[in-house]
């Protein structure tokens, strides 16, 4: 199998099998024993705090969470200005300001967390891109190879039965000279 590999490597990839990366030796192996690459990277998360975070930044860049959020600051403000007569938390609203900035406080790093999480799933899915994309260019210079091969063994089919006629029309012209030769 190493010589396999050996072989391809540099017939394919124009570089030894020992400069080829790692990602691109196990590519270079799956072409050799005619394996897939593919595979599915969606697969769910197990952890419950990367499913939180996932669904935190999803929810909190929303149009619904900014629409429920706008509805919450206005209902605060017109409780403590309209509504009650002893406010609860009255103009400027410093309650209101700590619990905003707790909220803030609390959602930047889980949102931090979920784009993470989110940068990793990318780099893994262009890793993975890579390796599909690589092994489909083998699989394709292979395919153009045996083309090669192909159009050369018909090549050098029609070669030999050009040969055959040219030989045969070569002995026809000379029968017909030796037997108009003979007759004069």
């Amino acid at each position: 199998m190493d010589a396999k590999l050996r072989i391809l490597s540099e017939r394919l990839l124009r570089k030894s099998f020992e400069e080829l990366s790692e990602r691109d030796r196990r590519v270079l192996r799956h072409v050799a024993e005619h394996g897939t690459v593919a595979r599915d990277l969606s697969q769910p998360e197990s952890d419950l705090g990367a499913r939180i975070a996932d669904r935190v930044a999803a929810f909190g860049g929303s149009w619904a969470f900014i629409g429920i959020f706008a509805l919450v600051l206005l209902g605060w403000v017109a409780l403590n200005t309209v509504v009650l007569v002893t406010a609860i938390d009255p103009y400027p609203f410093v309650f209101l300001n700590l619990i905003l900035s707790m909220l803030a406080a609390v959602q930047a790093p889980v949102i931090m967390m979920s784009q993470n999480r989110q940068a990793e799933k990318d780099r893994l899915a262009a890793a993975h891109d890579y390796e599909v994309n690589l092994k489909a260019e083998i699989e394709i210079m292979r395919l153009h190879e045996k083309l090669d091969e192909l159009r050369m063994v018909a090549l050098e089919g029609r070669f030999a039965a050009l040969e055959a006629r040219l030989d045969a029309i070569a002995a026809a012209v000379g029968a017909d000279q030796g037997a108009t030769g003979g007759a004069t």
